[in-house]
């Protein structure tokens, strides 16, 4: 596997809900190429096209992953005597509820104010514990302690994770170490060799971003939209937290869609369009995945091949 190599400073995908944790590069350098792929003048920032797309899962794939993983561990929590009920798991976010670089749409922003229109809301967890059993078959024993502190970390495949005891048996069967929540994802994710970096793509995309975010033409451009912005009468700073610092609650959708959050919108649209904020800082961050993808092109075509046999072996197991 390799390592870890960026460090991402902002959420743009929502496909695992994880956070890397590596270091990024350096300061920003002048991004490679950047000629956009889109045109950011005509098109919606929501469905913009960046050249790391290909190697991104569809909001489908995604869930055709996670529907292969609960069968994979019902499957194994029935060598146990158990009926495995998944979690209820948010439907993935598409490009079509993106905000990447905050509001954007002047026709949105009139209606919504700074709401996100489409986006589900997050299923209420289910808070009923399992009885102890079906908990340990679930989740197996807690990790070991090495002897000189720290916990002995799991199996990073199917294979060695079979040849692994954990300690622990239950009706006559052997419990996997992370018990058969982890068995099914190293069933779908890494039978017989560790695969590379779950995350590698999320990283760069996030690498990209913020480096495009420091780069002179976008910072000028930030700062230009603020000083629009204050011409409004609004002090602002950050394109993504304009609602927060404006006194809006991020947590209220009624607040996020108020007439006040609906006028401040519209100015803040209106700043983005005539400091062109989103066309550079499009045009950087293309330039910069475009570099990051030549650095590191035999990893991502690894990446590309892995995510494949991923998705074609969590169509056959869901019998599609």
């Amino acid at each position: 596997m390799h390592p870890r190599l960026f460090r991402p400073a902002v959420v743009l995908l929502l496909s695992a809900g994880l956070l890397l944790t590596a270091c990024s590069a350096g300061g920003p350098a002048v991004s490679a190429d950047p000629k956009p792929l889109s045109d950011p003048l005509t098109v919606p920032a929501a469905q913009l096209v960046y050249p790391l797309d290909p190697y991104k899962t569809t909001a489908e794939q995604i869930r055709s992953l996670e529907k292969a993983q609960d069968l994979l561990t019902a499957d194994c929590m029935k060598r146990f005597g158990f009926t495995y009920r998944p979690p209820v798991r948010p439907a993935p976010r598409t490009r079509s509820t993106s905000s990447r670089y905050g509001v954007t749409d002047a026709a949105a922003a009139a209606r919504y104010g700074y709401t996100r229109p489409g986006v589900p809301a997050e299923p209420e967890p289910d808070t009923k514990p399992l009885p102890p059993a079906e908990q340990l078959a679930l989740s197996g024993p807690p990790l070991k302690t090495k002897p000189g502190g720290g916990l002995v970390l799991p199996p990073l495949t199917l294979e060695e994770s079979r040849r692994t005891d954990s300690g622990r048996t239950l009706n006559g069967q052997k419990v996997p170490v992370g018990g058969c929540g982890r068995e099914g994802h190293l069933r779908l994710y890494a039978e017989k060799k560790s695969p590379e970096d779950l995350l590698f793509v999320f990283g760069m995309e996030s690498e990209a971003f913020t480096r495009a975010q420091k780069s002179p033409k976008v910072d000028a451009a930030v700062k230009a939209w603020s000083a629009c912005m204050a011409e409004k009468g609004y002090r602002v700073s950050d394109p993504m937290e304009s609602s927060a610092s404006l006194g809006l609650n991020p947590e209220s959708p009624a607040d996020l869609g108020s007439a006040k959050a609906i006028t401040i919108a519209k100015h803040d649209v209106a700043c983005k369009k005539r400091t062109d904020l989103v066309a550079l800082w499009y045009a950087a961050e293309v330039g910069f995945q475009k570099e990051l993808m030549e650095k590191h092109a035999e990893t991502l075509k690894q990446v590309k091949v892995e995510t494949d046999e991923r998705i074609k072996k969590a169509a056959s197991v869901n019998g599609s």
